[in-house]
């Protein structure tokens, strides 16, 4: 009797497994295999080995504007400097502009982050550098290398600002933006004659003129792109460019019109 049992169980389950099996004449549907976390990172190549460079200039031929600062209300100030301390608001030599902000503004995914440690320094009661850039989330330190009080104030549009005292010499903070912004102003609420101006791109691909105006983006991939140069009093200049593998490309800004 209990033989009899066990048979028909094995008979009733039997069209059952066929059923979960698919085995009921229907066709099967397979569900789509989830792609890999690699899969889904993995955004267009980009060819570092073949990468070129972008050089050039930025032209003016009017006068050098910048006037002395007037440093008498803080002695120290004064005392830190030997000789007159320009504003560094227009800086032209030679018909060439500098502290101009150049970058890709289309630039493409990758590239290598900067290694070297960003410094703004408070020397002589100036900020130096006057125009630099950081990448998005790149650390940067903000160093009082004076003896006299400094408050930092940085005023963005749209990132996080930040209003911080520095009281003592060879104090120093560490800060960084997270989003891109063409340019967050720095000042000092206690010498209001102190400015800077910092570029925060999502990429490597940027820098600043020096005092001959010249500039150079190194380590960019082949391709068409558009180039932006600021200047704090001029405004912005663009600029197409295309890049060959291993080749370099030009770009000139002029200031003058």
């Amino acid at each position: 009797m209990r033989k009899n049992i066990v048979w028909a169980a094995l008979l009733l389950a039997v069209p059952l497994m066929l059923v979960a099996c698919g085995g009921g004449g229907g066709e099967e549907t397979a569900a789509p295999a989830p792609a890999s976390t690699d899969e889904k990172a993995a955004g267009p190549a980009t060819d570092m080995a073949s990468a070129g460079s972008i050089a050039g200039m930025a032209l003016y031929e009017g006068e050098d504007t910048d006037t002395v600062i007037k440093m008498n209300a803080d002695p120290n100030c004064a005392a830190a400097n030997e000789g007159d301390v320009y504003t560094e608001t227009v800086v032209a030599e030679g018909g060439k502009l500098a502290n101009v902000f150049v970058y890709v503004k289309n630039a493409p995914a990758g590239g290598a982050a900067p290694t070297e440690t960003v410094v703004l320094n408070q020397q002589g009661c100036t900020y130096h550098p006057h125009v630099f850039g950081v990448q998005t989330g790149q650390e940067f330190i903000v160093r009082n290398s004076d003896q006299s009080l400094h408050n930092i104030h940085a005023t963005p549009a749209t990132n996080e600002g930040f209003n911080q005292s520095q009281p003592f010499e060879g104090m120093e903070m560490t800060k960084s933006f997270a989003k891109g912004e063409i340019m967050v102003p720095f000042k000092c609420d206690v010498h209001p004659w102190m400015s800077a101006y910092i570029g925060v791109v999502d990429h490597p691909y940027f820098a600043v003129t020096g005092a001959d105006g010249s500039f150079t983006i190194d380590g960019i991939p082949a391709g068409t792109y558009t180039v932006e140069a600021w200047h704090e009093t001029f405004g912005t200049r663009t600029a197409e460019v295309t890049v060959e593998a291993n080749g370099a490309a030009g770009a000139t800004f002029d200031f003058n019109s």
